[in-house]
C-alpha cells in the first residue's frame, strides 16, 4: 500500500534552515507528481509546494517563494522540501502527499521560535 513517511522537523530559530525528507512506498514513485502542505494551529491545511513527476516543473505558495525549495530524488524514492530563512509563521505540522491530496504522510511537525 502507499505509504508516505516525512522526517526533518524540529525546533529550529527564525532565520534558520531546515530540510524536511519524505520516503514514499508502495507506488511508481516517478509516475506522480508531489506536493508539500502544511497545518498551522487553529488553520486550515494550505499548499507549500508541489513538483512535477522529474522535477522539471515547480511550484510554491507565495508566502515561501524565495525561501523554500522543493526537490525529489526519483531513485531514492524521496521529496524534499529546503526551508530556509524560517519565520514565526512558517510553524506548522507539515505532509507530503501523492499529487494533490490523494495519500497522506504522518506529518512532521516544524516550530519556529527564539
Amino acid at each position: 500500500q502507499v505509504q508516505l513517511v516525512e522526517s526533518g522537523g524540529g525546533l529550529v530559530q527564525p532565520g534558520g534552515s531546515l530540510r524536511l525528507s519524505c520516503a514514499a512506498s508502495g507506488f511508481t514513485f516517478s509516475n506522480w507528481p508531489m506536493t508539500w502542505y502544511r497545518q498551522a494551529p487553529g488553520k486550515e491545511r494550505e499548499l507549500v509546494a508541489s513538483i512535477s513527476t522529474w522535477g522539471i516543473s515547480t511550484n510554491y505558495a507565495d508566502s515561501v517563494k524565495g525561501r523554500f525549495t522543493i526537490s525529489r530524488d526519483n531513485a531514492k524514492n524521496t521529496v524534499y522540501l529546503q526551508m530556509n530563512s524560517l519565520k514565526f509563521e512558517d510553524t506548522a505540522v507539515y505532509y507530503c502527499s501523492r499529487n494533490r491530496g490523494e495519500y497522506w504522510g504522518q506529518g512532521t511537525q516544524v516550530t519556529v521560535s527564539s
